[in-house]
């Protein structure tokens, strides 16, 4: 089956839980974006972390998770909505850091451990919600779960994993979210917890086979879970030759003029797909007369 994430209630609805198989979808940013070992861990752990955030809005809602570290990555942007779609870019996809100390990929060491971690949620309204909070440790899990508790106010343990072969490839990528809802017994958090911490990455799991229903089975430590939907989840960007024209719009006759006259054309490129759109001197034409049109 191709990648699918899964929301369940446990312990008579106290827990909350999201897994997901995103290699699929982790792989193909990864292609598209060319990158190298540690970027891809680092942008493949923010987009499933997006991808389970997204997964508790409506499904036209979206939300934006930006990164903005002081490491060699530079910022890292992910979209994704409450459909299961994701997008995301790394500013340096080029990076290929030694290992850590527990040779593990350096995702910390590329982030950075001061910076800021962003989450804008468009649910619609007339604003957008925004919540802010700083990076704690770089490696994205502990990022997501330090931001919902401190902004959404939900006691959460985030989980993300990206197992990258040695050709760079994506040989597995996931992740899971449990949520403590308002009444959990302290118990049933200790369980958990104790859980978590003797768990191996879910990449690791997803390489021996597990699927996300089996992995939240053992993170939970109890077969009687609820699970309540399974929704398929994809690398998608929205980009299209009419909205980047649209934004060729907005520079105005005289700077489409000059685009005409020294490149004789233009090429838009997607930060988050790389998706590449050629204009023609007679699709700058069009879109002149166009910006004169609504000039007057």
């Amino acid at each position: 089956m191709s990648d699918y994430l899964v929301k369940a209630l446990a312990y008579d609805g106290f827990v909350r839980a999201y897994a997901v198989d995103a290699t699929e979808t982790i792989a193909e940013a990864q292609r598209r974006h060319d990158t190298w070992n540690t970027a891809s861990a680092a942008l493949g752990r923010t987009m499933i972390g997006a991808l389970m955030l997204g997964a508790t809005l409506k499904g036209e809602d979206k939300l934006t998770v930006k990164v903005d570290g002081n490491g060699p990555a530079g910022g890292i942007v992910v979209d994704s909505n409450g459909k299961g779609e994701v997008k995301g870019y790394i500013k340096s996809p080029h990076l290929s850091l030694p290992l850590n100390e527990n040779g593990k990929l350096d995702v910390r060491g590329a982030v950075g451990t001061e910076g800021m971690f962003t989450v804008i949620k468009d649910l619609g309204l007339k604003e957008p919600f925004s919540g802010q909070t700083p990076i704690v440790s770089g490696e994205i899990g502990e990022d997501f779960t330090y931001y919902l508790a401190v902004s959404e106010q939900t006691p959460s343990a985030v989980g993300v994993s990206v197992l990258v072969d040695t050709d760079d490839s994506i040989k597995t990528a996931g992740g899971f979210m449990i949520q403590m809802m308002p009444g959990a017994d302290e118990t049933v958090i200790d369980r958990i917890e104790a859980q978590l911490k003797q768990t191996v990455r879910i990449s690791a799991l997803l390489d021996e086979g597990q699927t996300p229903e089996e992995i939240l089975k053992g993170l939970l430590a109890t077969d009687e879970i609820d699970f309540l939907e399974t929704m398929p989840v994809t690398f998608h960007c929205d980009c299209s030759k009419e909205k980047f024209g649209a934004a060729i719009l907005t520079l105005g006759a005289d700077e489409i003029q000059a685009m005409i006259e020294e490149d004789h054309g233009a090429e838009a490129v997607c930060t988050f797909c790389n998706n590449k759109y050629q204009y023609s001197e007679a699709d700058l034409n069009k879109l002149k007369q166009e910006a004169l049109g609504e000039a007057k």
